[in-house]
């Protein structure tokens, strides 16, 4: 057994300490959105330091728990609380819980965040549907060894995210009156926010959206064939490169305007998937 298929044994052997579901749909919950969580029936709740060979969150909003139980008629397991690449972690850390959930038998990953827009339609607090994304992060998870039981060594990425499931999200969003655009995500270090240059620097190349964290993610899903359903939480703005001072409790605050929203949507979206 490799070191990595290992380590997942090992996780996931802690996980069914705690409980023998099985959960079809995993769900990462980004900054100021982890009360999703809360809705989660007959949940199972495992903090991270309790599983071996898990990161452990530093960063204000997330929760950094694990939660496993039933949406609906839905199995699913909720990270509640991600990891970055400015945290010190590395890329291969960052997605190891998405490779322990796939382990346990989740097929669909839905993947939330907050984020700076640029697109001159936006307003702050509204949520985007990401359909592809570009990757500025200088890194990518399957840098190294590849471990063929996981994926291929070259994983193709012409559909990063998963039409069926962007064609749900909106058919849902228009139903129930919910703003919904859809749009092009760039993935960028962190942890400070872009310089007005850099704003117009990503407006350019064609990017809607910005935040520092989901490409990794999307990566190691996409390399372990899952499906993948994205969406941004628009928490600050920079139309034409026009930056305005924010602080971080701001970026909190919008992402809690929206989080209501935001956790209709997710749930409507899980009740009507076809597994």
């Amino acid at each position: 057994m490799s070191a990595i298929l290992e380590r997942i044994t090992e996780s996931n052997r802690v996980i069914r300490g705690y409980t023998d579901q099985k959960p079809d749909i995993a769900i990462i919950l980004g900054t100021g959105l982890g009360k999703l969580a809360e809705d989660i029936k007959n949940s199972v709740v495992i903090p991270y330091e309790k599983i071996k060979n898990f990161p452990v969150s530093t960063v204000p909003g997330h929760g950094g728990n694990l939660v496993i139980g039933q949406l609906g008629e839905k199995s699913v397991i909720a990270m509640q609380g991600r990891f970055h690449y400015y945290e010190g972690y590395s890329m291969q850390e960052i997605t190891f819980p998405l490779r322990v959930m796939k382990e346990l038998g989740a097929k669909v990953i839905i993947i939330s965040n907050a984020a700076g827009g640029m697109n001159r339609f936006f307003h702050r607090g509204d949520l985007m549907l990401i359909y592809d994304h570009i990757n500025l992060m200088g890194d990518n998870p399957l840098i190294g060894p590849n471990e063929e039981k996981m994926g291929p060594r070259f994983p193709d990425m012409s559909q990063p995210y998963d039409k069926e499931l962007i064609l749900l999200t909106e058919k849902i969003a228009l139903e129930d009156g919910i703003r919904l655009h859809k749009g092009i995500y760039a993935g960028l270090t962190g942890p400070m926010l872009e310089t007005p240059a850099e704003y117009r620097m990503l407006i350019k190349i064609g990017a809607d959206a910005v935040g520092m964290s989901t490409v990794p993610e999307v990566i190691a899903a996409n390399h372990m064939g899952m499906r993948v359903l994205g969406i941004s939480c628009i928490t600050d703005l920079a139309i034409d490169g026009i930056v305005e001072k924010v602080h971080f409790q701001e970026i909190l605050d919008a992402a809690a305007r929206s989080e209501p929203i935001m956790t209709h949507l997710i749930k409507k979206v899980i009740q009507n998937i076809d597994i």
